[in-house]
């Protein structure tokens, strides 16, 4: 191979490794920031949920600006969206422990259904979520609950695997297609 040859592929190579490692900290920061969040909003000292702009926070590595996160949804909105959102320090400070679905996990880990008594192992987001049933024995999904309510509901309600929770469903909406045997 050719000195210029070999300088070429090496500024193509260089080249190709700069851009790779300059793409690499947005994507990390994307992930870092993106899903649904749970927070104590300071103002009311309750629950909100939130979103973070992942994206536009990602993007602020590639026009160089250094302005810090910023919410795109709060559940407090939109009578509350002027707020200074001082949540933010919350996400900044622990990204991983407001983030709804790791709360959730975490509330499903060692327990079992309240109906079947099958152990719960990791919750896979993508495919039959769990449920929740409360004292009269109404079953909702999870993910129906809203965000900010999510702790009164993990307080008061039971869980349940999909597989309960549509037969508990089916039950209770049509009754008179049921047969109960002993």
């Amino acid at each position: 191979m050719s000195a210029e040859k070999y300088l070429l592929c090496s500024l193509v190579a260089l080249g190709v490794l700069y851009a790779g490692l300059r793409l690499t900290e947005p994507v990390r920061v994307y992930l870092r920031y993106r899903g649904q969040r749970l927070v104590t909003c300071p103002e009311t000292q309750k629950s909100a949920g939130v979103r973070v702009a992942a994206r536009q926070a990602a993007e602020r590595f590639f026009t160089r600006s250094r302005q810090q996160i910023r919410l795109c949804e709060c559940s407090r909105w939109p009578e509350r969206v002027g707020c200074g959102q001082d949540c933010l320090s919350q996400i900044e400070a622990d990204p991983e422990k407001c983030l709804v679905w790791n709360i959730v996990n975490e509330w499903y880990a060692g327990k079992r259904c309240i109906y079947c008594k099958k152990p719960f192992g990791r919750i896979h987001w993508h495919d039959h979520r769990p449920a929740l049933v409360n004292r009269d024995l109404e079953t909702v999904l999870w993910t129906e609950v809203p965000v900010e309510k999510l702790p009164e509901y993990l307080d008061t309600h039971w869980p349940v695997c999909w597989d309960c929770h549509i037969a508990e469903s089916f039950r209770r909406n049509h009754a008179e297609l049921v047969t109960d045997r002993p």
